[in-house]
């Protein structure tokens, strides 16, 4: 079961969060949290704020299927920070000018799902990496043959040696 959050309209410029935001995609959701926490960046506690709220909206889902929950096997699937509107103001300069000030925001948005479960071993992990071996010998025959085909060498002249006399 996947769910998932998103604030909009925070107040810090996209680039800033997206440096936080790298952190935890991917991660499970006790390893980001703790990353979160203990991050000294100001992105941090919007981000983390909004990673409780996907936890918080994956159990209420849970509970409204009445399937079992735990956080601890959750991971951070989808996170992704997205420029917001830009609150445009100005400020006094020189000789009566006005400068620009571009006031940022952001979209953040984060969805947890899946479990950490690791594979049983032997039973999912290889069959794909097994298809793509496979699949690649089966094409490069294919593509040598019709490189071949479209590249037919040109016949040679013959040519003849006049005598000198």
């Amino acid at each position: 079961m996947e769910s998932r959050a998103i604030q909009y309209a925070v107040r810090q410029s996209a680039r800033k969060m997206r440096l936080v935001i790298d952190l935890i995609r991917g991660r499970a959701v006790p390893e980001a949290d703790a990353i979160l926490r203990f991050s000294k960046k100001r992105a941090a506690h919007q981000i983390h704020k909004v990673l409780k709220s996907a936890v918080a909206n994956a159990q209420q889902a849970a509970q409204r299927q009445n399937t079992p929950f735990d956080a601890d096997t959750l991971r951070v699937t989808y996170a992704v920070v997205n420029e917001g509107q830009t609150l445009k103001r100005f400020t006094a300069a020189a000789m009566g000018r006005g400068t620009p000030i571009l006031k940022r925001t952001s979209h953040v948005e984060i969805r947890v799902g899946g479990g950490v479960e690791a594979p049983a071993a032997g039973t999912a992990a290889p069959a794909p990496a097994a298809a793509k071996a496979e699949a690649k010998a089966a094409q490069r025959p294919r593509t040598k043959a019709k490189a071949k085909a479209k590249k037919a060498p040109a016949k040679k002249k013959k040519t003849t040696k006049k005598a000198s006399k």
